[in-house]
């Protein structure tokens, strides 16, 4: 088998070099590529608080056995998922992942060691974390409005909570030598129609100015700010609206988190990359797939992911574009829900590192000439270059890692009960 492989390889890596396309080195930049895998898919963004159900506007679907039920739980779960994806990952988590031994801690009122158990583990697994403030399944959160409140008290509540996240964030990107993103998103909108959207915005623009007011190392901490077109329970106004924080963040140097989820399903978020990346120092880009609505399905490799990959790798864009994974699906073996997911990432950034670029670019404004030269690098053997990764990173390939995933969850549903 490992012969038939190094053939497919052989052939294939002859086939894109007529093209002007270097296998090796696409595999080399994959490798170091990496992605951020949410750890609210194990436990369908429930938390460690067990004090507020899920809300803010986001549902997760499904009750799959076999949910992971704290920390240790939860590692073990992304740990399995580790091995099925070629590469060194990260892990994304949310403040309300904090474990603080059975106490109650508000939330403005977290330190760093409270994610002892996240940055210890992220250490010893060579893996690096990313961080984000959590404003939803709250009950200062229960009327859908935090940083845009009308009440001081409360709106002092959330600045306070973000602020400590950034400190949180930067804590972590120190300990792991690596730059810990922190976005910040908010459920804040309405969902009947306002007789005042400016107002809104001005106190979400105050608290805003208020918690970006300190300056953080980049080495640290790299903020990013995510807009929303609607939500459940806000489907007529959103106060951190695209366009509000598309201004925000050029107007503050910051990230603008884009995520595949929260526009209309006939925008473009692939194209939204390479306009916006002359003006923001980065973005970084929440992969899902909506399906009719912000439902955060499985990405899958279709014409929405497969056009991201191809401006996250262009000139220009290497290193400025974070990528993170962003669904909850409770209907799917989760362990496999997150591996496929990243897997599918994975391989379209791959189909996207094997375009031949500079051939296509040579051919532009030709027409049919650049159509049937990208059709025909389009039905090149790129699952046979994936298939050498997988081999040369020692990951499984189909069907060993979906049975893997299968047989793991299986193990625990039963374990959890």
């Amino acid at each position: 088998m490992e012969k038939s492989l190094e053939k497919s390889y052989d052939l294939a890596r002859t086939q894109y070099h007529a093209l002007g396309v270097d296998t090796d080195t696409a595999l080399k930049q994959l490798l170091s590529t990496p992605l951020s895998l949410q750890c609210w898919q194990g436990d369908d963004v429930g938390g460690f608080e067990e004090s507020s159900a899920l809300s803010g506007g986001i549902l997760a679907t499904g009750n799959y056995p076999g949910k992971a039920t704290g920390g240790s739980e939860l590692r073990a779960d992304l740990l399995e998922v580790f091995t099925l994806l070629p590469g060194k990952h990260r892990v994304n988590i949310h403040a309300m992942y904090a474990e603080t031994d059975g106490k109650r801690v508000e939330r403005d009122q977290l330190e760093p060691e409270h994610f002892r158990h996240w940055i210890d583990w992220a250490r010893n697994h060579s893996a690096g974390l990313d961080f984000n403030s959590t404003f939803f399944s709250h009950p200062k959160a229960a009327d859908g409005r935090t940083l845009t409140n009308s009440d001081p008290a409360i709106r002092a509540f959330w600045v306070k909570h973000a602020k400590i996240c950034r400190t949180i964030a930067a804590a972590i990107g120190r300990e792991l030598r690596s730059p810990c993103v922190h976005n910040l998103w908010i459920p804040d909108g309405s969902k009947d129609l306002v007789a005042d959207r400016t107002t809104p915005r001005k106190l979400l623009k105050d608290s805003l100015d208020q918690i970006f007011s300190e300056t953080l190392s980049h080495q640290e901490c790299i903020d990013a700010v995510e807009s929303k077109l609607f939500g459940i329970g806000s489907e007529s106004f959103v106060a951190g609206s695209h366009e509000f924080y598309m201004g925000y963040a050029l107007s503050k140097g910051l990230l603008l988190c884009l995520d595949m989820g929260h526009f209309h399903p006939t925008e473009s978020v692939a194209d939204k990359v390479s306009a916006l990346l002359p003006f923001v120092p980065g973005i970084l880009v929440h992969v899902s797939r909506g399906v009719r609505w912000d439902s955060d399905h499985v990405p899958v490799a279709d014409d929405a992911l497969r056009s991201l990959a191809r401006e996250a790798v262009r000139p220009g864009a290497i290193g400025r574009v974070h990528l993170a994974l962003d669904f909850f699906d409770a209907s799917w073996n989760r362990i496999g829900a997150l591996a496929a997911g990243a897997r599918s990432l994975q391989r379209v950034l791959l189909s996207a590192l094997l375009e031949p670029r500079a051939l296509l670019e040579t051919l532009e404004g030709s027409h049919f000439e650049a159509s049937a030269a990208a059709e025909h690098a389009g039905e090149l053997p790129h699952g046979a270059v994936w298939e050498r990764f997988l081999e040369t990173e020692g990951v499984p390939g189909w069907p060993e890692w979906s049975e893997a995933a299968a047989l793991y969850e299986k193990r625990a549903a039963e374990e959890r009960g």
